[in-house]
């Protein structure tokens, strides 16, 4: 092949200004090459230039791919908190009436029994809010320190079953470990998703193998991960020899309803339930699959330099009621009448407002002692935490609980409620609301 001329130099170039990256000066081959050729140096050099800019451009279509996948991301998210938040506060009247009936009945009466698959199925519907909160990032974990290794070994006398027996469970754990900062029934509820993700995916069996790592993602990484900060990691990885996934799939899979089982098999639900909990335990997840050649999970847990405790043991409390004045603030009407009607059953003196104002006017004009506020987190024109600021003037003895459908970003990441505050998570069943109530104000 002959040396390039000036003229095969500029026609590439201006194919490559035009738009053309893949455009390239033919060169001879090594043996004939003219490094001494003023036209050869100048292809060379401009062959080199497209080299990295058609790499470039490729990571920048890589990295925008991946930020409109992480908006898409958020936005969904987003509906889906909105929509969980309303639903939780219909699922608050539905099963607190609900309850109410139930209990005001004989045990043998047949009414009863219809009661009860009313408060089944608002059970079921509770959790699939409480799914799509984790999604949105909105639900509220009980962070603690924790060794992902010691979790996952015990679990794994429950996982072998449930894989089956044409699945062959494998465990590659690093020693030692860093502890990692997460709500550990969560966490089991990750772990637990992912491997009968991963099952599902074996129909004819296989292998799957669960890993750990201590890593470091790196500031390169961070940048082509959007919302990844550079640090160090403990990774849990799950991969197994299944069918795979295509990428129109991969660019779907977290996505809350979307699923590839047939109806009636899934709701759709199992990996965004991962994405959320992981998401909002600052960590991050990313999914390496090709079709029949299996699906590797990868997630990514801070390290925190705290020691591991132990997990926190909740006892059985006996509800019971008491004679104190509570304030009760809530903008619904409708969880508003509920409340009142299961406090005041239980002996309380409630006192009621719609919103913020109005609370405060009815603290200033009661003359007796206001025992304990409950309040909505967020409400229209005054929120919930500003009241309680507000009111902290006027009754600094009062004692406070906040209730939400869902505690919204701000809330939750920006330190919004108080420190020790208490708050419980809508829809509340009558019992939960009353035996808070009671921790809270003391033996009565």
């Amino acid at each position: 092949m002959a040396a390039p001329t000036f003229d095969t130099v500029f026609a590439v170039m201006r194919a490559a200004a035009s738009g053309d990256l893949e455009a390239r000066v033919p060169l001879p081959t090594e043996l004939e090459l003219d490094l001494e050729d003023s036209a050869t140096k100048v292809a060379i050099t401009l062959n080199l230039l497209l080299d990295d800019l058609a790499f470039r451009s490729k990571e920048r279509a890589r990295f925008e791919e991946r930020l409109r996948q992480a908006q898409k991301m958020e936005a969904v998210g987003s509906l889906a908190g909105g929509i969980a938040h309303d639903f939780n506060n219909m699922l608050s009247v539905i099963i607190g009436y609900t309850d109410l009936a139930r209990t005001a009945l004989e045990p043998d009466d047949p009414i009863r029994a219809d009661l009860e698959e009313v408060m089944t199925a608002a059970e079921r519907a509770k959790k699939l809010t409480s799914q799509l909160l984790t999604f949105s990032r909105k639900q509220v974990l009980k962070a603690q320190v924790l060794d992902l290794n010691h979790v996952l070994r015990g679990m794994h006398g429950m996982l072998e079953p449930l894989l089956g027996g044409n699945v062959e469970l494998g465990l590659s754990l690093t020693e030692p470990l860093s502890a990692i900062k997460a709500d550990q029934g969560q966490l089991e509820q990750v772990i637990l998703n992912l491997a009968v993700n991963a099952r599902d995916s074996m129909p004819n069996g296989g292998k799957l193998t669960l890993e750990t790592a201590s890593v470091e993602l790196d500031a390169g990484y961070a940048a082509s991960h959007p919302g990844v900060v550079p640090g160090r990691y403990v990774l849990f990885a799950v991969t197994d020899t299944g069918i795979g996934m295509e990428r129109a799939v991969l660019e779907r899979i977290f996505e809350p309803f979307f699923t590839t089982k047939r109806e009636g098999k899934g709701t759709g639900f199992g990996l965004a339930t991962v994405f959320g909990i992981v998401r909002q335990s600052g960590g991050h997840i990313a999914v390496y699959s090709e079709p029949d050649h299996g699906t590797t999970f990868k997630t990514y847990f801070p390290e925190t330099s705290e020691a591991p405790g132990a997990r926190e043991v909740v006892l059985e409390r006996k509800v019971t009621g008491g004679a104190e004045t509570v304030l009760l603030v809530e903008d619904l009407d409708s969880v508003r009448a509920l409340s009142q009607a299961v406090l005041a059953r239980r002996g309380y003196h409630v006192l009621t407002a719609s919103g913020g104002e109005e609370a405060l006017r009815v603290a200033e004009q009661h003359p007796g002692t206001i025992h304990l506020l409950v309040t909505d987190v967020v409400m229209p024109r005054m929120t919930g935490p500003e009241l309680a600021a507000r009111l902290a003037a006027l009754r600094p003895s009062m004692k406070i609980l906040f209730t939400s459908g869902y505690t919204d970003g701000a809330v939750v990441e920006h330190g919004l409620l108080p420190a020790a505050a208490e708050f419980l998570q809508k829809p509340v069943a009558p019992d939960v609301l009353l035996e808070r109530i009671r921790k809270i104000l003391g033996s009565p």
